[in-house]
């Protein structure tokens, strides 16, 4: 089938974008962004060119840039510019030439696109966004609100193959979408072997990137030297590997249906946390794949889904944690809770923690020598056997079926029957918080404390624990 016409189907059929959407092309100057220019161009579409410099390649970067221009030219489009100091930004962000090409390439083209879609309901914001681009400030164009990269099929297949030697989940060996985010690919469907026919038979021309031989490179390495070993012994491999995108998208869909159906079963949303049941999740068919899942939108990796596991079976108030966040097993529970304790309902306290800020305050504690004159005077001063209390501890609201060993007293109570003995009105009761260690309560905070971790005469050092109000 023509290149052209299939061109046209695949954004049909994906619903890619509209013929009176303005596009902006990513174009390189290679074969597969020239091909893409002349696609668009004879399917009349309206679209703005932006070319990345990212002065790698000295005179070649020069003559890169100074093609593209003069594509512009060819087909009546404007053509943006950006030059990147890209060595200097790998070595300051220690990532790879290619990663750092990759993150300031689509941070820009982003830029562009967001700029357009902010543009759609504050024309201040798209005026601004156009004075950054004196090529648009005609009475023909605006900011381009769609992005089209040139990737296709080959390219697919390579990061397919890439993916899985590198370890992936079901995401990655689907390799890239149509459409995914703000990209949109519509060569996705083509082999390399079509867009060289069609440069050919609309007589194009490209430039050449000299760094695409050098298999140094991982996606070059594939392209030049694995996938045409493995073609020597299947010749169809590439085919088959097409076939097997589509598959694993399919699979994609089904997994992640399934994956909703057990995070609907397991997760409790409470405030700002998120509660998952021990004994449900225990039974949980692929658990591993399932808990990551659940895991990996706090910032959670892969590698951690086995630490996450092993907490179903811990004792309370051990815990696992993330940039942003933690999960911790309190009982019969785990509960995914931002790290910032403010914001926190169950807050981990480690030994050697001085301030501890929280919903309803802050916590003080130190650790001293035992005086026969430590006498609490207020019930927002704690003092606890600092020998019988053992870390971490947990900081949180309390619950119905909690219970105490209140001060003075040798049988336990529960917390509701406490409160009601205090006349705290609904509202109080609202706000208490408890210090637990090991799902015993040690204190009620600013109430009292657990009459098992009481300083006694021979108690030689002291934890003392103030709450204060914060400071608004």
């Amino acid at each position: 089938m023509h290149l052209y016409k299939s061109f046209q189907e695949f954004i049909a059929k994906e619903n890619l974008c509209s013929p009176k959407d303005l596009l902006l092309l990513a174009v390189s100057g290679g074969i597969d962004s020239v091909v893409l220019c002349e696609l668009c161009h004879q399917a009349g579409y309206n679209f703005v060119i932006a070319h990345c410099n990212f002065q790698l390649r000295d005179t070649e970067s020069e003559r890169d840039e100074q093609f593209v221009r003069t594509l512009g030219e060819k087909y009546g489009k404007p053509v943006l510019v950006k030059r990147f100091d890209t060595a200097p930004y790998a070595a300051q962000h220690k990532v790879s030439i290619q990663v750092a090409a990759r993150e300031l390439r689509y941070e820009w083209f982003f830029s562009i696109v967001d700029s357009a879609a902010a543009g759609v309901e504050n024309q201040s914001v798209a005026s601004e966004g156009m004075s950054a681009y004196p090529e648009l400030q005609t009475t023909d164009y605006a900011l381009p609100a769609v992005l089209f990269t040139a990737h296709h099929l080959d390219d697919n297949i390579e990061t397919m193959l890439m993916n899985f030697f590198k370890g992936t989940g079901i995401a990655g060996l689907r390799g890239m979408l149509p459409k995914q985010g703000k990209i949109i690919r519509p060569l996705l469907f083509a082999k390399k072997e079509a867009i060289v026919d069609f440069a050919a038979t609309n007589k194009l021309s490209w430039v050449e990137d000299s760094s695409n031989q050098l298999d140094k490179y991982a996606r070059n390495y594939f392209r030049n030297q694995l996938i045409p070993l493995i073609k020597n012994l299947y010749p169809e491999a590439e085919n088959n590997l097409a076939d097997n995108l589509q598959r694993f998208q399919d699979i994609e869909l089904l997994y992640q249906q399934s994956i909703e159906q057990h995070k609907k079963k397991l997760l409790e949303c409470r405030g700002n946390e998120i509660h998952i049941p021990v004994l449900k999740l225990k039974k949980t068919p692929a658990l591993i794949s399932v808990v990551y899942e659940i895991i990996k939108a706090y910032g959670f990796t892969a590698d951690q889904s086995a630490e996450t596991i092993a907490l179903l079976d811990s004792e309370t108030g051990r815990y696992i944690e993330s940039a942003t966040h933690r999960i911790i097993k309190n009982r019969n529970w785990l509960i995914i809770s931002p790290a910032r304790s403010a914001e926190a309902a169950n807050i981990i306290i480690e030994e050697g923690d001085t301030e501890i800020q929280f919903e309803a305050g802050i916590l003080k504690m130190q650790q001293h020598v035992n005086s026969q004159h430590l006498i609490p005077i207020s019930p927002l001063l704690a003092f606890l056997d600092a020998h019988e209390i053992k870390f971490p501890l947990l900081l949180r609201k309390w619950k119905s079926g909690d219970y105490f060993y209140p001060l003075g007293m040798r049988k336990k109570k529960k917390l509701a029957r406490f409160f009601i003995d205090q006349k705290l009105s609904k509202t109080d009761k609202e706000k208490i918080w408890v210090l637990e260690m090991n799902k015993k309560i040690i204190w009620i905070v600013g109430h009292r404390i657990d009459d098992r971790f009481k300083i006694t005469p021979a108690t030689k050092q002291v934890l003392q624990i103030k709450s204060e109000a914060l400071n608004v």
